[in-house]
């Protein structure tokens, strides 16, 4: 097998589908040392000031007025508006990507995100290139800015994910349920007892691992407060990602919680986290949700933001693999009810495990590096 120039596109530095392609990459690299990889964030690459523009808005629309992100996802009617726009769009970004092609010539693209494999699918017709595309799905619902003819294989989350592209017109024989990449380190085995020295933590004390994706988004001043109510005594790991102003809050409020807390800005050892912890509460993000159930971790999900993140939390909780807290103060309800009762957290875990591929990064890989 010769080496392969690969390029793999993802939208935003922080974010699920840029730790996909990173996942994909170390993995390539594990079977296959001599491929080329470039990873590029597309949006930036082709509208770097619009890239800064749109992510300020989404984060402004998903924090206050999450019912127009609902309105705005998956909607058939919106999708088919949209189109001229990005048509547009996507031809005054093809003589950039012809740039990057001509110059790094690449054997395959991969994409995790929708708007790289949309404009690399209209590339491919517009320039009549046979360039092999990849699509990879990060989240358990397959919305319709995915679906092209010029895309060659698909990756889904699962089965019912492969189901539902199918019934948007795409050939089984382009769908590999493969599940969604995450890092190979969730998947070591490790020692808690060499975790909890390292950290500092009580190895007999329960360990409530507190995220909000790599952003640090959602309800977790609310969470830290209602947990203080916990009949438990509880340590709490809280990471607040690349939220510096969650961060300095947190910081100035510890010192007057009952509860020991731990807090973390953005780290690189979340596997380690993950592996001394009795439950997570978390946002459902595609690749953290990956990861969790691959290390039989039990999740708590708390007011999940309309479009992907209530279908994954749909998805999970259809498979009894979740739990979903609307309120956040009520938090600290459903925490004391798992760690009381142990049936239950063992069953949440099991139902993760049922559902988790920690194969996903490699079976991916392969069939890149078979292409």
């Amino acid at each position: 097998m010769h080496p392969k120039r690969i390029i793999l596109m993802y939208i935003s530095e922080v974010s699920g589908h840029r730790s996909a392609t990173l996942a994909i990459e170390k993995a390539i690299k594990q079977l296959h040392p001599d491929s080329e990889i470039l990873n590029i964030n597309a949006f930036n690459y082709t509208n770097p000031i619009s890239e800064k523009v749109i992510n300020r808005i989404y984060m402004e629309v998903i924090k206050r007025t999450p019912k127009i992100w609902d309105y705005l996802y998956d909607n058939p009617s919106v999708v088919k508006s949209l189109e001229n726009i990005k048509q547009h769009v996507h031809k005054s970004n093809s003589p950039k990507l012809k740039k990057l092609f001509d110059s790094f010539n690449p054997d395959l693209v991969v994409c995790t995100q929708a708007f790289p494999c949309g404009m690399v699918a209209d590339f491919k017709k517009t320039y009549g290139v046979n360039l092999p595309l990849v699509a990879v799905l990060t989240d358990y619902i397959p919305h319709s800015y995915w679906v092209y003819d010029a895309v060659d294989y698909y990756i889904t989350p699962s089965e019912e994910v492969s189901a539902r592209l199918e019934k948007k017109g795409v050939k089984p024989l382009k769908i590999k349920p493969y599940g969604i990449p995450f890092d190979l380190k969730f998947n070591q085995k490790l020692k808690p007892e060499d975790i909890f020295c390292k950290l500092k933590l009580n190895p007999h004390k329960p360990v409530v691992l507190i995220m909000g994706g790599g952003q640090g988004l959602g309800p977790i001043k609310t969470i830290v407060k209602s947990l203080e109510k916990s009949e438990h005594d509880i340590q709490e790991l809280i990471v607040a990602g690349t939220n510096k102003k969650l961060f300095r809050s947190l910081k100035r409020k510890i010192k007057h919680y009952k509860k020991e807390i731990h807090l973390f800005g953005f780290v690189q050892n979340i596997h380690e986290l993950m592996h001394i912890s009795k439950v997570i509460i978390s946002k459902p993000g595609g690749v953290t949700t990956a990861e969790a159930l691959s290390m039989g971790l039990p999740m708590v999900i708390v007011k999940p933001i309309p479009g992907q993140e209530i279908n994954n939390t749909n998805f999970l909780t259809q498979k009894q693999a979740a739990i979903k807290v609307d309120e956040p103060k009520e938090v600290y309800r459903v925490i004391d009810d798992l760690l009381k009762n142990k049936v239950k957290l063992e069953r949440l875990r099991a139902a993760g495990l049922k559902i988790a591929k920690p194969g996903a990064s490699m079976d991916i890989a392969k069939l890149i590096l078979s292409l």
